[in-house]
């Protein structure tokens, strides 16, 4: 089994920025692609963006392409979102994922493991 958890979630005004942390722990080597999603109240959990564990290959959602950077740190397992121009549609519960599968994939099924959420709230 892998345990993912997320930290960095808050309250930021529009315009501002946030970073997300996700430490995988467990069965890491199963890894292959580690990506963020997000949920607003009652809208579906929606991709964000993904890396590719080998070579760093990302891909992002249309909505947050030019604000939202991922990134990985090998040596601790871990992924961040560095959230950038935050706008208040980018409100939500923003889960961690982490999936057997070396391609990146938007889509939500395709993930194995997640993480507990973590809030982020963007006020106008």
């Amino acid at each position: 089994q892998v345990q993912l958890v997320e930290s960095g979630g808050g309250l930021v005004q529009a315009g501002g920025s946030l970073r997300l942390s996700c430490a995988a722990s467990g069965r890491t080597f199963s890894i292959y692609t580690m990506g963020w999603f997000r949920q607003a109240p009652g809208k579906e959990r929606e991709f964000v963006g993904g890396i590719a564990w080998a070579g760093g290959r990302t891909l992002y959602a249309d909505s947050v392409k030019g604000r939202f950077t991922i990134s990985r740190e090998n040596a601790k397992i871990a992924i961040y979102l560095q959230m950038n121009s935050l706008k208040p549609e980018d409100t939500g519960v923003y889960y961690c994922a982490a999936t057997r599968t070396t391609a990146v994939l938007p889509r939500s099924g395709e993930y194995d493991y997640w993480g507990q959420g973590t809030q982020v709230t963007v006020s106008s």
